[in-house]
């Protein structure tokens, strides 16, 4: 069972690295220098997609890992003392939510280096 389940892990972390590697590089297609233009441009361009990836995959990982051993010590508590169910819960939620914060803070990072990026002028004048 566990080389199944390392199977398909392995499977997963190939897809994902796969596409965390080409997707950059075939949205910054609409970048490309033309005849008159530098290849900054679409280096940067490259560059902040890849920064950007990186920002939503880290935090997502980081959230996924923070929330299941949350959930993991939400679920022990309630089974050693169902009496404090409520109390429990109401923490864990808010402890939820509270980590769910890093991974919006991660999308707002991400769009940033996309969208609207700080740096762009420094880099490309």
């Amino acid at each position: 069972m566990w080389q199944k389940i390392r199977k398909v892990l392995l499977i997963l972390l190939v897809t994902a690295a796969t596409l965390l590697l080409v997707s950059p590089v075939a949205f910054s297609a609409e970048v490309l220098p033309t005849a008159g233009d530098s290849y900054p441009k679409a280096l940067f361009a490259l560059a902040a997609m890849i920064g950007a990836a990186l920002s939503i995959g880290v935090a997502g990982c980081g959230v996924g890992i923070g929330m299941g051993a949350a959930i993991n010590g939400a679920t022990g508590a309630v089974g050693r003392n169902p009496g404090a169910q409520a109390k429990i819960m109401m923490t864990m939620i808010i402890g939820l939510a509270m980590a769910e914060s890093v991974a919006i803070y991660g999308l707002v990072i991400s769009m940033i280096l996309i969208y609207a990026n700080p740096f762009m002028s420094y880099f490309l004048g």
